[in-house]
Formats: structure tokens, sequence, C-alpha cells
């Protein structure tokens, strides 16, 4: 299986703060990663390193390689919009734009880069939104504002305006964290239906959702990888007395 991205001594930091220390690892392509650990680890941070959105913060900083693709996302002269035009993330918490139709949501990146055909907008909305499993709930609704939805359908919003710039990556910062169990299983089960086009990183506190999406799983715990493999390897034979320690809630 090909890598799709290939982390090597990646160190980040918040101005002296050292937050990620030479972390190697890499992401199948059309496989979801799970990372897991407790809070303040690095695992958003981690995440954020992974399409630029680290650096936006201020003082902060990386050393390091980060290749998508064999490319280096890092190198003088790349643009940071256009990596995460291709990194897309999806947050914590739904964030629609509140001013945006659920229609204008979706469109919102197309229009941004240029798009104004509304044939092709319009294609990419629906596209995007059943791919994100909400078409069926709003297509009758296109013009009613984004932040009308209830939390797990602007959730699912969030996932289809990413989809919309057709991204090769899709990050996941603890996306059901503010959802319900229903919810939660409609954002799971579709996330195992995108990995058959996308590569998936998931960052989550929940155990449970790690075992049942992810492919791999890494540990991280103060700012260090600890383990890294495959998630029933992972969760049912750990080779780190800390991974087992987390995992099994002796500790975090």
């Amino acid at each position: 299986m090909q890598n799709k991205i290939t982390v090597e001594a990646l160190n980040a930091w918040f101005g002296a703060k050292h937050v990620l220390k030479n972390i190697n690892l890499c992401f199948q392509e059309n496989r979801i990663t799970a990372i897991i650990g407790p809070s303040g680890c690095g695992k958003s941070t981690f995440i954020r390193c992974l399409n630029r959105m680290h650096e936006v913060v201020p003082h902060a900083k990386i050393s390091g390689t980060v290749l998508v693709d064999g490319r280096d996302i890092y190198e003088n002269g790349t643009d940071p919009v256009d990596i995460r035009r291709c990194i897309g993330m999806v947050f914590q918490k739904p964030n629609p734009f509140p001013t945006m139709s659920i229609y204008d949501n979706v469109a919102a990146g197309l229009k941004l880069n240029g798009v104004k055909d509304k044939r092709i907008l319009d294609k990419a909305v629906e596209e995007s939104l059943k791919k994100a499993a909400l078409w069926d709930e709003v297509k009758n609704d296109l013009n009613k504002s984004g932040v009308s939805l209830s939390g797990g359908q602007q959730q699912r919003l969030c996932i289809a305006r990413a989809l919309a710039v057709e991204p090769r990556i899709i990050l996941f910062d603890e996306p059901c964290s503010a959802l319900d169990p229903i919810s939660t299983s409609k954002i799971e089960d579709l996330m195992i239906d995108l990995k058959e086009k996308y590569t998936l990183v998931i960052v989550t506190h929940n155990m449970q959702q790690a075992a049942r999406v992810s492919d791999f799983t890494a540990f991280f715990l103060m700012g260090e990888m600890i383990e890294f493999g495959d998630t029933k390897q992972i969760f049912k034979n750990p080779k780190e007395k800390s991974t087992e320690d987390y995992i099994t809630g002796r500790f975090g």
C-alpha cells in the first residue's frame, strides 16, 4: 500500500514550548489513521502541521519534513493555501458560515477559487452533499441558513464544504466530541465510506471510536509518538506499557 503522507523528524513549538518532538510517521493512502492520547499531548498540533495551519498561530514554528505524494509541503515557494485546498480539515465544533445558506456554505471554497459557472457550482454542491450523506435531508432547503441545521447535520455540512474543493486528504480534529451518539454513528459511517476515495486522519479521545473506524492508530504522549501500528494490534496487544495503560484507562 502506498504512503500518502510521510512525516520525518517533525518538531513543533509554540514560542519556547516544544510541543512535538521528532515525530516520524507514515499514512497509507485510502486508509483511516487515528491519533490518540491524553489532552495536551500534541495530537491537534500534529495534524495542523499536516496542512500548514500550525504556522498561522503567532510565534509557532516547526522543523522537519512533511511529504504529501512525495512533495515537501514546507519547501520554499509552496503556497500554504494550495496545501490547505488539497488537505481539508474538519474541526471539533461544527463551524458553518453563519451568514450563508447551506448551498453557499458548500460552494464557498469553489467561489474563492474563481468558479462562477452556476452549473458547475450546482453539480459540485449536490455531489458534495451526497458524499457527506446530507443531500436527502437538505435538498429542498438549500437556501436556508447553514446554522439552522442540527449539530450533526452542521458537521456533515462542514465535511461537504471540505469535499467540494476536491481534496486528497481530510483531517478530522475530534469531529464527534460535540455530537450525540446517533450523529456520531452517522459521521463514523461516513468516514468509512470516504476512505474509498480519500486518505483520512482523525484525532479522537474516544477509544471505541478509534477502534471502530481506523485502520491504523498512533499513540501520542507528552509530545512524542510512543507507538504506531495496526489498530487491532494496538488495542489488543500494545507493545508499550504506557499505550496499554492509556487504552485501559489507567491514566489519561
